[in-house]
């Protein structure tokens, strides 16, 4: 069954993955603001040991929010190749099962951090000084972590029915909505980051059920002969592979800022708010990279689900074009706009550790986001076929060289050590999930019955 609720399978390939990937691109930048909206309101409105204190806390918060994004992306996967199959019995039984699969998830993850954060926060080395301000925003954060992870399985499952634009409509207004809770608690209640965590929670909270709504409405216009199932785990087992993979490869940066965190807490709190704002800005930077693996992803499995192996690799293809131009764009940017960047989140005439530490990351880490862009439009292949198993592999030996490089050199030859470790580890995850991506074992990995349209 080939209509429009199926774009993706149709069409120029390179058009379709453009278009498509757009939004998603627009929106988690967007959803990367949001995020940063707590550093730059409370680095310039409440002090350097304020930005310090998020900054703490946002390696620890990146994980669980890489762990919303990787779960839904993974489990998404599913959903995509039922829809591209035409099978839509199958794709809302799915969406079901993993709405309340990650609803249980959250709140047992959540109920994790509210009572773990303060031993974690002492075990990586938090400067004193910011303890307390890092584990009360940390506390407050942890109340709304459901919302945060059913937004971004809503989303996930949006992106995998082709409605790339309605999580960057959700995103845009959601933002909106933190940015100004964010200057009302901090500077009409004259809280500190207290607020800002209050001012994310309801922010997420709120998107998150426009989100659910939106999501049942869309689905009605889906027709299924028989009554979807709201849950079935054989179906959630056969997610959960993927979902797994996924979330260890959405996690890496994450994963990575946090172990090499306490790397970085030995050179001070000046040294730490210069590398908050750096990785803030990398987080950024990285966006339409990963954006791009995501839309790839969503790719493949439709086609795959639809028996399209050989438009998969076009789109494969073009995918290198996109991810070159944005690097090229992105390495102007962080050669040249670094200073005035970086004054968004410090004082640079008084900060001046601070800032050499964040001016020295960024102009450095610029000449790489190809590396990453490309690994991610390759797992980005793999995952979308549901062939997870070299590409994990490749995703944890990247962890792993990133955190044993920061770990064992910092101490010897500086902190500069902590950001060259990241492209050694991206490189040779690229080079891994390429050299399988070659041997096409992926275009026999489809987790559904094909739709028997034309190969």
């Amino acid at each position: 069954m080939t209509n429009s609720k199926q774009k993706l399978i149709k069409g120029a390939p390179g058009r379709s993955l453009f278009f498509f990937a757009l939004p998603m691109i627009l929106g988690n930048l967007f959803q990367q603001f949001y995020n940063m909206a707590d550093s730059v309101i409370v680095g310039r409105c409440v002090g350097q040991n304020a930005l310090a204190a998020v900054g703490a806390s946002y390696s620890f918060t990146n994980v669980f929010i890489m762990i919303a994004i990787g779960g839904g992306i993974g489990a998404s996967v599913l959903t995509s190749q039922y829809l591209g199959a035409g099978k839509y019995r199958e794709m809302k039984t799915s969406i079901c099962t993993f709405l309340i699969a990650f609803a249980v998830l959250s709140t047992r993850l959540a109920l994790f951090g509210l009572s773990c954060n303060p031993q974690i926060m002492s075990a990586l080395g938090t400067p004193e000084i910011v303890y307390e301000d890092a584990v009360l925003y940390l506390q407050i954060y942890f109340l709304g972590l459901p919302f945060m992870f059913m937004y971004n399985v809503l989303a996930a499952n949006f992106n995998a029915l082709g409605k790339s634009w309605i999580p960057l409509v959700l995103l845009f207004f959601s933002s909106v909505l933190n940015i100004y809770l964010d200057l009302l608690m901090v500077i009409r209640f004259g809280m500190g980051v207290d607020g800002v965590a209050i001012a994310t929670v309801i922010a997420q909270g709120v998107s998150a059920m426009v989100s659910f709504l939106i999501l049942m409405f869309l689905l009605r216009s889906y027709p299924t002969q028989e009554k979807p199932s709201l849950f079935e785990m054989s179906m959630l087992f056969r997610g959960i592979m993927i979902a797994i993979p996924s979330i260890i490869q959405q996690s890496i940066v994450s994963i990575g800022m946090l172990l090499t965190q306490s790397s970085v807490n030995w050179f001070g709190t000046p040294a730490l708010a210069g590398y908050t704002a750096g990785m803030r800005l990398e987080s950024i930077a990285i966006v339409p990279m990963i954006a791009t693996g995501n839309a790839v992803s969503t790719f493949t499995a439709q086609n795959l689900g639809a028996g399209q192996p050989q438009r998969v690799r076009q789109g494969y293809r073009i995918s290198y074009a996109i991810i070159a131009v944005f690097a090229l764009l992105l390495c102007a940017v962080c050669q040249f706009f670094y200073r005035p960047i970086l004054s968004a989140f410090m004082d640079t005439s008084t900060s001046i550790v601070a800032y050499q530490t964040g001016a020295a990351y960024l102009r450095f880490i610029g000449w790489f986001f190809c590396l990453i862009g490309f690994k991610a439009t390759t797992d980005g292949v793999l995952r979308g076929s549901g062939d997870v198993v070299v590409y994990m592999i490749a995703n944890l030996l990247n962890l792993s060289i990133r955190v044993a490089v920061a770990r064992i050199f910092s101490p010897v030859f500086g902190i500069q050590m902590i950001w060259y470790a990241v492209p050694l580890g991206w490189g040779v995850n690229y080079l891994i999930s390429f050299c399988w991506y070659r041997t096409g074992h992926w275009m026999q990995k489809s987790l559904v019955e094909t739709s028997g349209q034309a190969k």
